[in-house]
């Protein structure tokens, strides 16, 4: 067993150090303290999902409840939040909320994940040294508990998407407090644990399914959309992140103020909704994916929103002062702004500081196109179908997921650049900035990278496939000309992982390296049962995929 008295232990993320765990600052950039109040936010949200459980409370009747469980492990997901008094303060919450609940429903025996208490932050981090990853000893028990944490982590963060907008589950809810229960229970034997991972997966796909619904409802399908890479002359927010709302609410505040607002990493697939197209200041995407906010936002000169992850600790104190965060996202030093009741938000500090400061500085110019979900893709099905039947298109690559810092990343542009022309990329989520700005073409019409949106959005390419299945009359998803190569960086792509093998897809390449929770064994048992495997150099992958 690994040390439990180390400053710290995290391996949630792929870039984590030396791909088997940070143990002294995370390769994030969060500290020992962070990572042990995130470590004791878990523990007591499993409190509450035990009293839940044993006492069969209905997970209708607790919605308060059940939106402070989501929030918790989306504030603890890669990169979200750095501010250690906000998760103190979520902590000291989650313990109330427990013993309340505990008070009401007085289950016999209780774990200790809903007994311990704590009064002072050294005390949680004392006891935060006992709760953490490492408290589990047997290295493929942890490995099945913390890839089914991992995976609830990423299913949070889109469950809270869609309440944000006004669609819930209580399902997901349900299955949420049964499986972090259920990584409390040491009776559980390993078949046990690799069983609960493809349910994660099963409720994974209905949390993507319930935000893709939450989405569509209110801001309407996407659809082929050109943005712009460039800038206007006029002072300008920048918004990052994932949260639909957010921006909707920044647009309407912004609207008139002569201030202009642009996405960056993950938000860039808001321009595809038919919704935000009515705001004539939202002017395009600046920049790349998230790693690279460290140059982009010192050329941006204007504040910078963060609706959830992905934070990359600022380098300067100037850069700081102009970052806002909300929702689960923090960082020290960084305003952090709240909603009302009603779920308003003002943004008016923000949009009075863009006034001030230049406008940003154009790092590039042109455009890329988008907007390649489901829905449109059905609507080109014919179009993709014949192309298929007629060779045009031999064969489709899902290269959705996660970009990072780490230079073997080159690998997904090198292969996208020397895939044959008569293949198509399908991808969702910032890996697609590794290759979404280059010159590849189209096969009669058809992009050769049809970019579906956000992580959450690879759902968009599951229902692609399945009804691709339909539509040749195959009778498994597996039997069609698509190949999964896939990159990862933390937890949202967790659950797209297993929301894809609880639908049966096989052989699927996970890079740039596999993930440093997984043991040995619980690597072998999802290559011998799913195919799982890495990635190799391009030209070598390249002709297996293609042979």
């Amino acid at each position: 067993m690994k040390d439990i008295t180390a400053s710290m232990f995290c391996y949630q993320c792929q870039e984590t150090a030396k791909g088997t765990g940070c143990t002294k600052v995370g390769v994030c950039g969060k500290n020992p303290t962070v990572a042990a109040l995130q470590d004791l936010l878990v523990y007591v949200t499993k409190g509450i999902a035990e009293v839940v459980v044993k006492g069969n409370v209905d997970a209708a009747e607790i919605s308060n409840i059940n939106k402070e469980v989501i929030t918790s492990l989306f504030i603890t997901i890669t990169n979200a939040n750095f501010d250690e008094a906000a998760i103190e303060n979520q902590i000291n919450k989650m313990i109330g909320i427990r013993n309340e609940l505990a008070r009401k429903v007085n289950i016999s025996n209780p774990h200790d994940s809903v007994t311990f208490e704590v009064s002072n932050r050294e005390e949680m981090l004392e006891k935060a040294k006992n709760v953490g990853v490492l408290s589990t000893e047997n290295e493929d028990v942890r490995s099945l508990r913390e890839l089914n944490i991992y995976g609830l982590k990423g299913m949070a963060a889109y469950a809270e998407h869609a309440l944000n907008i006004g669609l819930e589950d209580n399902s997901v809810y349900e299955y949420t407090y049964k499986a972090l229960s259920k990584t409390l229970d040491d009776s559980l034997s390993v078949d046990e644990l690799v069983a609960l991972t493809l349910e994660t997966g099963e409720y994974g796909v209905k949390a993507m399914a319930l935000l893709d619904n939450a989405n569509t409802s209110k801001y309407g399908n996407p659809e082929i959309t050109t943005v712009n890479i460039g800038t206007r002359n006029n002072p300008a927010i920048l918004i990052s992140g994932h949260d639909l709302t957010d921006l909707e609410q920044l647009l309407e505040q912004t609207k008139g103020t002569g201030v202009d607002v642009y996405t960056h990493g993950e938000m860039l697939p808001a321009h595809y909704y038919p919704a935000f197209k009515k705001y004539d200041n939202f002017v395009g995407n600046y920049g790349n994916a998230w790693w690279q906010q460290t140059t982009e936002f010192v050329t941006f000169n204007g504040p910078i929103l963060f609706t959830t992850n992905c934070i990359v600790p600022p380098k300067s104190e100037e850069v700081r002062n102009r970052i806002f965060t909300t929702g689960a996202s923090g960082y020290p030093g960084c305003q952090h702004i709240v909603a009302d009741k009603d779920g308003k938000k003002d943004f008016s500090a923000i949009i009075e500081m863009a006034k001030t400061l230049p406008a940003p500085q154009e790092i590039e110019s042109g455009s890329i196109v988008g907007g390649f979900a489901h829905n449109q893709v059905i609507e080109l099905a014919d179009q993709v179908v014949d192309a298929v039947k007629t060779g045009a298109i031999k064969k489709f690559f899902v290269m959705g997921g996660c970009d990072g810092r780490m230079k073997g990343r080159s690998y997904y542009t090198e292969f996208a650049e020397k895939l044959p022309k008569d293949t198509v990329i399908l991808t969702a989520g910032c890996a697609k900035y590794r290759y979404n700005k280059l010159n590849l073409g189209d096969i009669n019409g058809i992009p050769r990278v049809l970019d579906a949106g956000q992580c959450n959005d690879s759902y968009s390419l599951a229902v692609i496939a399945l009804r691709l299945k339909e539509v040749f009359g195959l009778e498994d998803i597996n039997e069609l000309p698509i190949v999964y190569n896939i990159a990862w960086y933390e937890q949202k792509a967790v659950i797209v992982l297993l929301a894809l093998l609880y639908l049966g897809v096989k052989n699927i390449h996970l890079g740039p390296t596999l993930p440093g929770f997984l043991s040995a064994n619980v690597a072998n048992v999802l290559v011998e049962n799913f195919g799982i495997s890495g990635i190799g150099a391009v030209d070598e992958d390249l002709a297996k995929f293609l042979g």
